[in-house]
This record gives structure tokens, C-alpha cells and sequence, in this order.
């Protein structure tokens, strides 16, 4: 690039980036690094395609564009590796032989003014750069319960269950970690007990608050099964019920009914699954109304952010959704589900 150009460039306030033929960045202005959120320096030398959050839109675009000099993308997902996603109409121009061009016109980052639609992208960002941060703590925990297994009394059934406990859920986390970092197809959802999950839930309560919360069950015992995965639904519950603990909650209740004639988002299903985790604790502050379901809100200065939008991507797995109204000693979180099977007892 020459050099009586580079002013005029690095001035301009649409983002802009040059690469070689290899596709490594050999330059970029600082509107370009400010939308990204890092310096210059850090982009140079940095493969183009690597920017892509995800896909290979912008792999595909090079090769047409090496043949018709310009092509325009529209609401390409870009992120330096490690920071959350960005959006922009990107329009790729060859400069030369050996120089390209991409500029990138920033966009709305949540399509149709919906934040919650761009949650799979904004959560796997979130989740991938602490998924690296986790996974060392957990081989720690998982080796402490091996050597506390090995000193428990064969008569102390409760040490033998606590310590059993212990060890599902560092195998649990770690799974869902793997998952993160080294992306598979979704397990295949199986029929499952919701009040199994329920439970498995209720023990990790007990275990994490002790006497301190009264949790209290009120399930409906003619539920049908239910098709899902049951660790990532055990996930999304959990958090939901841990975040009425860390709200002050002095009792969480965890109800079940069937729901006829559901909407579930723009769908109407014939039958569907209600759980309602309703606490008493101090609510949801009213400045984060608006935003509680989005990675990286949170009411409390040393919560992460991440475990309502985890349990929403959880429940849109399984075609659901997750709403709450709340107020000071009363929040009530809904998880809505669709059934297919008819309760028993009802007419076919």
C-alpha cells in the first residue's frame, strides 16, 4: 500500500482492512479496530477469515471476488478470536494483484431490533473464553472427590451420596465444557421424567444452600414424559433455581402443570409443559427488565451473567421458551415445553 495513502485510511471512520494475497491482514484503520474492540497492531498478521465468527461466508466471497473484482455480504458475523461477535454488510474489493480490501458497514447486532435473537452467537462467545478458564478447576474437584471417596466409611450411606454427587456433576460440567470448545451435533432428545430432573436439581440445592432455603415441590403427578436431553435441562433449571437463592430467597417453589392450547412463541401447540420457579427474594432489578436473558447482564457485581441466557438457549433446544414476571418477595420464572403425548386419564 503506498504510503501517501495511509493518512487518509487510517482518518476515515468506516472500518477498513487490507490483506495480501494470502489473505493476512497487512493493514487496518482505527475505525476497523475500534469496531472490534482491539488495537491495530493486534489485527496484523492475522489471517482475514479467521475474523468470521463463524461459517465461511467470507472464504467463498474471496474466491468470487478474485474473479468479479467486488462482492457485497450482507450481516456477516466478525469477531477478533476470544471478543463477541460484531455484525456488518461487508463489501470485499480487489485492489491489485497482491491487495484486497474488506469494509465493513456496522449493522444493528440484534436482527429485527430482537437481542434475544442473536443469543446463540453472543452466548458461544461468552461461554468459549471461560469454558478455557473452568476446565482445570474441575480435573482439581474431580481428583479431590476420587482421594475423599477412598476415606469415607463404608457405613456413611449420606458421605458415600454426597461425594457420588460431587462426582456426576464435575463429569457433567466437563461434558458441557467439551461441548463448548469442541462443538458436536446436539445429543438426540430421549423421553424423560421432568420430576427426575426436578430432583437432581432439588439435591443440588440442598447441597449448595443447606437449611437456609425451605424448597418446596408442587408437581403434577399425570404429566407425560417428555422428549429432551436431560443434563442440559437439568442445566437450565439449576440456574434458574440458583439464581432465586442468590436473590435473598427464603423459599423457592417448583410447580408443574399441563398447559392445553399453549403458545409458545409464534406456535400454538395442543398441550404443553408449565414449570413455574416462583421465590420470595428480592426480584429483578427493574433497570435490567429489558436485558436479564442477555450473556453478561447481571444484578449482582460478582455474577457472570450467563446462566439465564443459558437456560433460554436451553429451553429454545427443546422448542420452548422462558418468561418471569417479578417484584420485590415475589419472581416467578415460567418454562414453557411442548408435549406430544396426551395426559393420562384424558380421552385420546
Amino acid at each position: 500500500m503506498p504510503s501517501v495513502l495511509a493518512p487518509a485510511f487510517d482518518q476515515l471512520a468506516t472500518p477498513l482492512a487490507r490483506a495480501d494475497a494470502g489473505g493476512v491482514v497487512v493493514a487496518a484503520n482505527q475505525a476497523f479496530g475500534r469496531w472490534l474492540g482491539v488495537s491495530v497492531r493486534r489485527l496484523h498478521g492475522l489471517p482475514v477469515l479467521a475474523l468470521e465468527f463463524e461459517g465461511t461466508r467470507l472464504a467463498q466471497a474471496l474466491v468470487t471476488a478474485s474473479h468479479e473484482a467486488s462482492v457485497q455480504l450482507q450481516r456477516v458475523a466478525m469477531a477478533f478470536p476470544g471478543n463477541a461477535p460484531r455484525f456488518a454488510d461487508v463489501w470485499l474489493t480487489v485492489l491489485g494483484d497482491d491487495v484486497w480490501q474488506l469494509e465493513a458497514h456496522p449493522v444493528d447486532e440484534f436482527p429485527g431490533g430482537d437481542p434475544v435473537a442473536a443469543l446463540p452467537l453472543a452466548l458461544a462467545a461468552a461461554l468459549k473464553g471461560l469454558a478455557h478458564e473452568l476446565r482445570n478447576p474441575l480435573a482439581g474437584l474431580k481428583g479431590a472427590a476420587q482421594l475423599l471417596a477412598r476415606r469415607i466409611d463404608g457405613r456413611d450411606a449420606a458421605g458415600r451420596e454426597l461425594v457420588g454427587l460431587i462426582a456426576s456433576e464435575v463429569e457433567r460440567l466437563t461434558s458441557l465444557l467439551d461441548r463448548m470448545l469442541d462443538p458436536a451435533p446436539p445429543r438426540p432428545h430421549v423421553a424423560l421424567n421432568l420430576h427426575a430432573v426436578l430432583e437432581r436439581v432439588l439435591r443440588l440445592a440442598e447441597s449448595d444452600a443447606g437449611w437456609a432455603v425451605r424448597l418446596v415441590r408442587d408437581y403434577d403427578p399425570s404429566l407425560p414424559e417428555l422428549s429432551g436431553d436431560g443434563d442440559r435441562l437439568v442445566q437450565a433449571v439449576w440456574n434458574l433455581v440458583r439464581n432465586a437463592i442468590e436473590a435473598g430467597a427464603g423459599e423457592v417453589v417448583l410447580r408443574t402443570r399441563a398447559e392445553h392450547a399453549a403458545r409458545i412463541g409464534s406456535e400454538l401447540h395442543p398441550l404443553a409443559l408449565r414449570l413455574e420457579i416462583a421465590d420470595d427474594g428480592r426480584g429483578v432489578p427493574e433497570a435490567l427488565a429489558e436485558q436479564v436473558f442477555l450473556p453478561l447482564v447481571s444484578g449482582r457485581a460478582e455474577g457472570s451473567g450467563l446462566g439465564l441466557a443459558l437456560a433460554q438457549q436451553v429451553a429454545r433446544e427443546h422448542r420452548g421458551s422462558i418468561a418471569y414476571r417479578s417484584r420485590p418477595g415475589h419472581t416467578v420464572f415460567t418454562l414453557m415445553l411442548p408435549l406430544t403425548a396426551r395426559v393420562p386419564g384424558e380421552p385420546a
